[in-house]
């Protein structure tokens, strides 16, 4: 059996592919550890320097797999417990926070179909590229579930409280070019054009000055939360750790000398 997730490094890229294809890459146990496990190695790795998020197949993810979901359920009705839902903290939160949390930046590159779980992690990423054949779709009222994966915390921040209360109450399936007007997506690009494309973006980012990158996608989350004060002295802070960077030396050097600055990352 092929690995339900794959990870590989190549200069300075993590490019971490969902491989379930014949399940549309829905989430079963095995593939909701395999992607924990590989963002927390991203993560570690100071090797890498951005992510790419991607998967094989038609579909991008699906969210939970039912199929897995359903036996366990009824094993809880047997035995009078509560294990299947755990898999919210055990699974799903820790993978939502690998991806916002990570000192990285994280494109998240959706080929087909992004439903729960699946649009949850995509719209975590800091950058997200589709092909114009990609659907998303908030799935969870459609099986008497709640959100995760930090949908209710990221799709209002994104189109807002009134737009993202309609599509969680009342799940339906959101074109990539709808996506896109919404501001979910930032990029889409012909199907056939998805994986260069993204791959190139994820690239320059691999190649860029990961201090820095870091700290400005540091400082949009803090300041999503906090009053202009306590971002302004956040601010001061990241652009204290960008400012003593090694590539923060480089790049002003390549800019007096009209080079391109060639950064290590650190």
């Amino acid at each position: 059996m092929a690995d339900a997730v794959l990870y590989e490094v190549s200069d300075g890229l993590a490019t971490i592919t969902l491989n379930r294809p014949e399940a549309m890459n829905a989430l079963n146990t095995e593939a909701k550890v395999a992607l924990r496990e590989a963002l927390l190695a991203a993560e570690a790795d100071d090797a890498v320097r951005a992510v790419l998020l991607t998967a094989n197949g038609r579909a991008f993810c699906v969210g939970q797999d039912l199929k897995e979901h359903v036996g366990n359920l009824m094993s809880d009705k047997e035995s009078g417990t509560e294990l299947t839902m755990t898999t919210v903290r055990e699974h799903y939160n820790p993978i939502t926070l690998a991806i916002t949390r990570m000192r990285k930046p994280v494109v998240a590159a959706v080929n087909g179909a992004a439903a729960g779980a699946g649009f949850g992690f995509a719209l975590a990423a800091d950058y997200r590229i589709a092909a114009d054949t990609a659907k998303f779709n908030t799935s969870f009222a459609g099986v008497a579930l709640s959100s995760d994966s930090g949908l209710s915390w990221t799709l209002p921040r994104v189109i807002g409280t009134t737009r993202a209360t309609e599509l969680l109450f009342f799940p339906q399936n959101i074109t990539a070019e709808r996506a896109l007007e919404l501001g979910i997506l930032h990029r889409v690009v012909p199907a056939e054009e998805l994986a260069a494309t993204a791959l190139e973006l994820a690239r320059r980012l691999s190649a860029g000055p990961t201090v820095a990158l870091s700290a400005i996608k540091e400082a949009v989350a803090f300041g999503a939360g906090h009053t202009l004060e306590e971002s302004l002295a956040k601010e001061d802070e990241l652009q204290t750790r960008a400012g003593t960077s090694e590539d923060h030396v480089i790049a002003v050097r390549a800019f007096l000398a009209k080079e391109e600055p060639k950064y290590l990352g650190r």
